[in-house]
């Protein structure tokens, strides 16, 4: 192993080669390889992090490079699962890291297969419901996390030391009700906030991972850098035994759910459909198919079909559709019937 190049990283204190060795023995999660995924992904690898899995379920768009930094033109243009373009990109900037890129729908059916055979998850979602998920994961199985969220010119961030710390539900008992929170479909968001919530998670995970919780920052931190504006909420003493889930140890999101589950995509107006039980779609037979209604583009990943001038399906090997040119469930649905089948 070549710890010449973390020469840098060596001379700080806090790290040195004791830690820098116990950075090249753990394993890390990154769910979602979107603004904040990309820089977290980014500085692990660079860190020296011996395994990093990368779970995202998009692909690469041109809207994301405006913020998404690991994309290029290219990447958007041969439309790229993202976990597989940040994987390629990664694997060029360290060779010495084994990276495992998975193109997959973090769900109740798989979270624990992808998340408890590691040492820390980071949080690059854009959804309670899946942050919801992964901390239902980490306390089960007692593994550190840091939650991450920006728009706008907000973000926010905290660690997550299961048993020592609140959850995220000991905070916040429940995903906040539709429409009374800015979203990046009606607020927008600037690059540079993304950045900086990531990289305050990047360091509470570098904390963790070499071992000095002592140094874990037990505070949410929030950050507006339009008006520069900074405040930290003092958590060390929120966690609450009646929490339903580090308290009562009810993980509810690690429950079946049953029938399809359709959600509606941050800044995307588009709705991704996931099948109940997960199916292997013969991707060439299924171009073949459509081709007969529409313009069909396909790559060894996905296959693109235009039902309309304004309506796009995105159809994944795992058997999710996204329906892109609508915000509609029911129209999504609509869709989803016609062209794939119920």
């Amino acid at each position: 192993m070549d710890l010449e190049r973390y020469s840098r990283q060596l001379l700080f204190s806090g790290i040195g080669e004791a830690g820098q060795r116990r950075l090249i023995d753990s394993r890390v999660a990154v769910v979602g390889m979107g603004a904040l995924g990309t820089v977290l992904a980014n500085h692990m690898v660079r860190a020296g992090v011996g395994f990093v899995r990368l779970i995202d379920r998009d692909f690469v768009e041109t809207s994301n490079l405006q913020r998404q930094m690991l994309y290029t033109e290219q990447h958007a243009e041969a439309g790229l699962p993202k976990a597989i373009a940040a994987a390629d990109m990664l694997r060029a900037v360290n060779s010495q890291v084994e990276i495992e890129p998975v193109v997959a729908d973090l769900t109740w059916q798989n979270a624990e297969e992808l998340l408890a055979d590691v040492d820390l998850v980071l949080d690059g979602s854009d959804n309670f419901q899946v942050r919801f998920l992964v901390n239902d994961v980490c306390v089960k199985n007692g593994i550190p996390w840091v939650y991450g969220g920006g728009v706008s010119a907000n973000g926010m961030t905290m660690p997550i030391l299961p048993g020592e710390m609140p959850c995220l539900r000991c905070l916040f008992d429940a995903a906040p009700a539709p429409g009374t929170t800015a979203t990046c479909d009606t607020a927008g968001v600037l690059g540079p906030i993304i950045h900086i919530i990531a990289s305050y998670q990047a360091v509470e995970a570098l904390k963790i991972l070499v071992g000095a919780t002592e140094k874990v920052r037990r505070t949410m931190l929030n950050v507006g850098i339009w008006d520069f504006s900074t405040s930290s909420i003092d958590i060390a003493q929120a966690k609450r035994p009646d929490c339903v889930c580090c308290g009562q140890r009810e993980f509810e999101y690690l429950q079946p759910v049953t029938g399809d589950d359709a959600i509606s995509l941050c800044g995307r107006n588009s709705i991704q459909i996931s099948p109940a039980e997960p199916w292997e779609v013969d991707l060439n037979a299924m171009a073949a198919r459509l081709s007969h209604s529409g313009n069909v583009e396909q790559n060894k990943f996905l296959v693109r079909f235009s039902a309309t001038d304004d309506i796009r399906l995105v159809i994944f090997a795992d058997g999710r559709v996204l329906v892109q040119g609508t915000d509609e469930i029911s129209v999504a649905r609509s869709l989803y019937a016609k062209y794939i089948g119920m």
